[in-house]
């Protein structure tokens, strides 16, 4: 197959932003079905205990209400089973919460009644009205009261192999034998993922056994398969709709209790049923990156060259289900350590559960493993520029094999140069205007190349356009943009004529849009769909116009909407071809899925940033004056989304470093900030200059575009770079996210 350049074009728009800013564009919450009605979650109040009684008189007089729904008198989906008191989920460790299926209380805003009726309002007045009485039982939500009872994962006691069980590669805590060495403790509070679309979903039971949801999700499938096993149901009972979704960092990777309320109540209420979560339930209902604990020991000798590396880490989790996810990989795999030993421990408390948030594990391992070695080479009076290329891998540590690609050193080159790294002295506050002192830090990046198996529809229409289906979701990268990229360079038919249809789970086979594997899995079976069609048309061409008689798939170009013949002035429309050999339409659905390349190759995605900051010598305010990253992600199709991403990723990065602050009043185990004026995130004022720079090198072994993915990347390694300029500008080095000013005064 013959490989497609993509530079020196220009970029494709957003094939769906005139969708969004004309509302066209649907949402989960914007669904308006015959009957619907609506339903208000009522919360629980403690943090662990029983439900001692739910009074639910008064909001069942209230006008409107057609229901109040709790333990008491909810329905069963017939999927629980009755001997176990959570169901099991493979996707994370122990079994998720079900609403309403007895009267424990495990996390404070956990749900445990829903009210419906027939406006948003009056179902919202209802609520209030109910009364829930507690028998309260004492709670542990106090992260470091508790790390003693830090256990290790469940998969890992199981599986020795796991990538969560303890690691050690040479000789245990070698680092402690080195010359110069480093031990220091890092942490940061949870942090939520707040995109702006609220959780919702519209739930409509069309009849006893066949369910449509318009969900706010990352996998159409993978959702139908979850509530298919809830309820009992072939998977092809369940449709799943979601072909907007208004931004997800891995939230819409679980399946959360709002959603089997929502089912279970237009189950009981024979209605559609619409259920919003409000500001305040994101924080304690659907997931969020943990708190988490870490300690590193790291040592080099006098030269720099690093000894060993010793990493553990502590996450929080709930009480009935475990969340894992892998902090300590970059520390096994990024440098070239002989000896180096990996520890991870998860931590029950009485909370919900958190879930994969951008860059999970890697972005917050990478804050400690980056400033940690910030911190080496500053002992080793090194750049830490020259410090992380002594230290550069030409091959996997970890698993023995060498990379598919890598081009992070040209990384470091490009995103070096455009900083400024020269200016950076090495001793601490040696550049200042004014009361402002100037820093330069830099972090490092790297998540895996991932990729599974997709199919994909392809419909060519007799006017010569072009129909793509695939039933993978969009969080807001450009997928459908992509896609539609794809289909152009191997097809040669133009943009206006292909439409990319996704966010349905009658659609081909997709997974969840997570890990950053989209382009890399639905764009390999985006190309086997248009090289199928393309030999469809050569077969048409060939059995129709003489002039292509004989005709081999080498021998001819598909450009400008039209199949060409190689060196000679024969050329047809793909329009006038179908309507030639009188074929209505052309349909087929090609399966792509990675090979063998695995075995033989480890695959990762790159970057390294760059930044600039101010801080204040009096009042310790931060202000981040410029950030370059560059991204090694392979092939760049689309510079102008993919650099979207970069930016989006930085912006996430400068609120993990100085805003992002999850603070609970562990009298109650209930989250205090609750909202945006209490939980801050970067604003416009907050985000400076960010420029954007790609290796833009092929990557073949990961998949047949050259793609690798890039949404981890772009937030991995942003929070210590900052750090490490805070500490070049002020010498004070914070291990403990936020930044905020009170921690440099």
């Amino acid at each position: 197959m013959e490989k497609i350049s993509q530079k020196n074009r220009e970029p494709l728009h957003r094939v769906d932003s005139k969708l969004k800013v004309t509302g066209v564009a649907r949402y989960s919450a914007e669904y308006h079905l015959p009957g619907l009605v609506y339903a208000v979650l009522v919360t629980s109040t403690i943090a662990k205990g029983t439900i001692k009684s739910v009074d639910s008189k008064a909001a069942g007089r209230a006008p409107g209400v057609l229901a109040v729904i709790s333990h008491v008198n909810a329905i069963r989906p017939p999927g629980y089973p009755a001997d176990n008191e959570h169901p099991t989920e493979p996707a994370t460790g122990g079994q998720p919460l079900r609403p309403f299926y007895n009267n424990k209380v495990y996390s404070n805003g956990q749900p445990v009644a829903v009210v419906v009726a027939d406006t948003f309002e009056r179902a919202t007045y209802a609520a209030s009205l109910v009364k829930v009485t507690y028998a309260q039982a004492e709670h542990r939500t106090d992260f470091h009261a508790n790390m003693d009872k830090a256990v290790l994962p469940s998969q890992a006691k199981k599986n020795p192999k796991s990538p969560l069980a303890d690691y050690d590669r040479g000789a245990v805590d070698a680092y402690k034998n080195a010359a110069i060495t480093v031990e220091a403790e890092y942490e940061h509070s949870s942090e939520m993922h707040n995109p702006m679309e609220l959780q919702a979903i519209t739930v409509h039971w069309e009849t006893d056994d066949r369910l449509t949801l318009y969900d706010k999700v990352q996998g159409t499938q993978p959702t139908q398969q979850n509530f298919a096993r809830e309820w009992a149901l072939p998977p092809e009972n369940v449709k799943v709709i979601a072909p907007f979704v208004g931004g997800a960092f891995g939230n819409g990777l679980h399946n959360w209790p709002h959603e089997t309320a929502a089912i279970i109540a237009a189950k009981m209420v024979k209605r559609p049923v619409k259920l919003m979560l409000t500001r305040e339930q994101m924080f304690f209902m659907v997931g969020y990156r943990p708190r988490t604990w870490q300690k590193i020991g790291i040592g080099a000798s006098s030269d720099g060259r690093l000894v060993g590396i010793s990493h553990a880490s502590i996450g929080q989790t709930s009480s009935y289900e475990e969340f894992t996810e892998s902090t300590l990989q970059q520390s096994r795999m990024m440098y070239n350590a002989p000896n180096v030993s990996t520890r991870y421990r998860i931590l029950q408390l009485d909370v919900s559960t958190p879930i994969w948030m951008r860059g999970p594990g890697e972005a917050t391992g990478a804050f400690a493993l980056e400033s940690a070695m910030d911190e080496l080479a500053y002992k080793l009076k090194m750049d830490p520029l020259a410090f992380r290329i002594l230290n550069y891998t030409e091959s996997d540590p970890e698993k023995k094999l060498p990379w598919s690609t890598k081009f992070l050193k040209e990384c470091f080159e490009l995103g070096s140069k455009a900083i400024g790294w020269e200016k950076r002295k090495l001793e601490p506050g040696m550049l200042q205007e004014g009361h402002w002192q100037i820093g330069y830090g830099m972090g490092v990046g790297t998540f895996g190349a991932n990729r599974g198996g997709a199919k994909v529809r392809a419909k060519l229409f007799g006017n010569g356009s072009l129909v793509l289906q695939s039933a993978v979701t969009d969080i807001g990268p450009g997928t459908g943009t992509a896609m539609t990229q794809v289909a152009i360079d191997h097809t040669g038919i133009s943009a206006e004529r292909i439409t990319f249809q996704l966010g349905n789970s009658e659609f081909p086979q997709a997974g969840n849009q997570g890990g950053s594997s989209t382009v890399n899995s639905v764009g390999s079976a985006v190309i086997a769909a248009c090289e199928a069609l393309k030999k469809e048309l050569l077969t048409l061409a060939t059995g129709s116009v003489p002039e292509f008689k004989d005709a081999t798939m080498d021998q001819v170009v598909f450009e400008n909407n039209e199949i060409t013949l190689k060196g000679k002035n024969v050329r047809m429309s793909l329009a006038d071809l179908m309507k030639k050999s009188r074929t209505a339409d052309l349909d087929v659905i090609e399966e792509a899925k990675p090979g063998e390349e695995r075995r033989a190759y480890s695959m990762y995605s790159y970057s390294v940033h760059f930044a600039e900051v101010h801080v204040h010598a009096v009042t310790g305010m931060v202000k981040v004056k410029k950030v370059v990253t560059c991204a090694d992600a392979g092939t760049i199709l689309n510079e102008k989304t993919a650099g979207n991403q970069m930016i989006g990723g930085v912006t996430g990065g400068i609120g993990m470093a100085l805003q992002e602050d999850a603070v609970m009043d562990h009298r109650f185990g209930r989250y205090m900030t609750k909202d945006f004026a209490d939980y801050h995130v970067p604003v416009h004022a907050d985000v400076p200059d960010i420029q954007v720079l790609f290796a833009n090198k092929p990557d073949y072994i990961v998949d047949p575009m050259g793609t690798k993915g890039i949404g981890e990347i772009a937030i991995i390694g942003v929070a210590p770079a900052i750090v490490n300029a805070i500490f070049n500008a002020t010498g004070k080095r914070i291990r403990q996210l936020p930044v905020t000013p009170d921690k440099l005064i």
